[in-house]
């Protein structure tokens, strides 16, 4: 499974912060990793650098084999609780989708 991170210019995308991103989404997803051939992170602070809740988004964008991309977006007051909130959203978005398509 290829991860990618992206950040916007008000979030620093170092090595850290991209070991900490691969580790949460290959934990949440890892039931799916050998259906995924890329996930796609987009980390930004939506008011950059006025005060705020909540204001920090991670879309997370899942490629499988032979599907369409399925993204979802969670907003948090900080980047682990972002990616974290984002990666259990996801999870629960690939159990309903492959349940689907297992039922067709």
């Amino acid at each position: 499974m290829q991860i990618l991170v992206n950040t916007n210019k008000s979030i620093d995308n170092d090595q850290r912060l991209a070991e900490h991103v691969e580790e949460v989404v290959e934990k949440r997803l890892a039931r799916f990793a050998s259906q995924i051939t890329r996930v796609e992170v987009h980390l930004s602070d939506v008011n950059a650098d006025k005060p705020g809740d909540d204001d920090t988004r991670c879309l997370l964008e899942v490629r499988i084999s032979g599907r369409k991309p399925t993204a979802v977006t969670h907003f948090a007051g900080n980047v682990p609780d972002a990616v974290s909130g984002a990666s259990d959203k996801m999870q629960r978005a690939l159990e309903r989708e492959l349940a689907r398509v297992r039922r067709s």
